[in-house]
């Protein structure tokens, strides 16, 4: 073995280091919303195909998903003619759970004489159909807490073609786009409250640095997180190779942050499965033509959109027997008013 062979022999292997900030943590596990496969017979009543706490806390989640199903309770709720027999306030709740949900309920509570005295909205999120016919119960905490008098409650569900006992919203399909946004911009609020914004690899090569520098900056690194962000690190290195340490950020390599772009696809998927015009939304237009009229935009989502979605409580009127429910035509003057 010549000399340039045992030198070579004669130097320690360098070790590779590498050490993390953190890991993502989901804020939804897949199977804590999309268990979507048949109503399970939970003893006297079925369970939900779909997770009703999940979709409810999918509403809150996403502010163009919200203010969408918001914006039509609340053109129903405008052209919608009071009667007697069910409020105002209690038909926002029944337009409400039918927009979330896809199932509503009313219950006819009756006087003392017999007669119909006035149609409540028991909340969707707590009702169970019953396994007998005509049994609808109150249930929460995995438990009944009520049972709804035989024939006092019907329930008025949206089509679905996977099981005919709980209706499914129309914006199931968006799901994902919804959980996506807010995935998006809770990355974003992290990457700003992580205060040095650390997000890159520190690469060293430099022989000239000792252990105890290493564990010093390893330190130093790390207490410039949260509190205190953005200070300055100086690192010095005698004798040091050119290019012996790199510090790359990481979006300037793979990982490229692409908040922008997930926000308006997520927004549009929204738009998209609500089916509402963006300017209804007071959406500010990225391009300098604009969404068009609004006006237009109005007028062709009430003729395409209100009146249908409006014709859907018609099953109520006739299990009451009364027309109980009943809209006025939409006007651009009447909405103004």
């Amino acid at each position: 073995m010549n000399t340039e062979d045992q030198a070579t022999a004669s130097e320690p292997a360098g070790k590779f280091e590498a050490f993390t900030f953190g890991e993502p943590t989901p804020v939804l596990e897949s199977r804590g919303l999309l268990d979507y496969l048949e109503c399970w017979r939970s003893g006297r009543y079925f369970e939900p195909p779909v997770d009703y706490q999940g979709l409810a806390r999918t509403v809150q989640s996403n502010p163009y998903l919200q203010s969408g199903l918001k914006f039509k309770r609340n053109m129903l709720l405008r052209t919608f003619k009071p009667h007697r027999l069910l409020s105002r306030q209690h038909f926002a709740q029944l337009t409400l759970d039918f927009l979330t949900f896809g199932t509503a309920y009313v219950e006819r509570v009756k006087a003392m004489s017999g007669a119909a005295h006035s149609l409540m909205v028991p909340l969707s999120l707590y009702v169970r159909r019953g396994t007998t016919e005509g049994e609808f119960f109150q249930v929460r905490a995995g438990g009944i807490e009520h049972e709804f008098n035989a024939g006092s409650v019907f329930q008025l569900r949206e089509a679905d073609v996977s099981q005919e006992i709980y209706g499914v919203p129309e914006w199931m399909p968006a799901v994902q786009s919804a959980l996506l946004n807010e995935s998006a911009t809770l990355f974003r609020r992290k990457y700003y409250n992580n205060g040095s914004h650390a997000g890159f690899i520190l690469y060293l090569t430099d022989s000239q640095v000792n252990k105890d520098d290493l564990d010093n900056l390893r330190e130093q690194l790390k207490a410039s997180r949260g509190v205190g962000n953005f200070r300055n690190l100086f690192l010095h290195s005698p004798n040091g190779k050119k290019e012996g340490i790199q510090l790359i950020p990481v979006s300037e390599v793979a990982a490229k942050d692409e908040f922008t772009g997930i926000k308006s696809v997520t927004r549009d998927d929204m738009l998209a499965s609500l089916r509402v015009p963006p300017q209804l939304l007071g959406i500010v237009p990225q391009n300098s033509g604009g969404f068009g009229s609004i006006r237009d935009a109005a007028m062709v989502w009430a003729a395409m959109e209100l009146e249908p979605l409006q014709s859907l409580f018609e099953p109520i009127n006739e299990w009451v027997g009364e027309r109980v429910i009943s809209f006025d035509p939409f006007s651009l003057a009447a909405v103004a008013a």
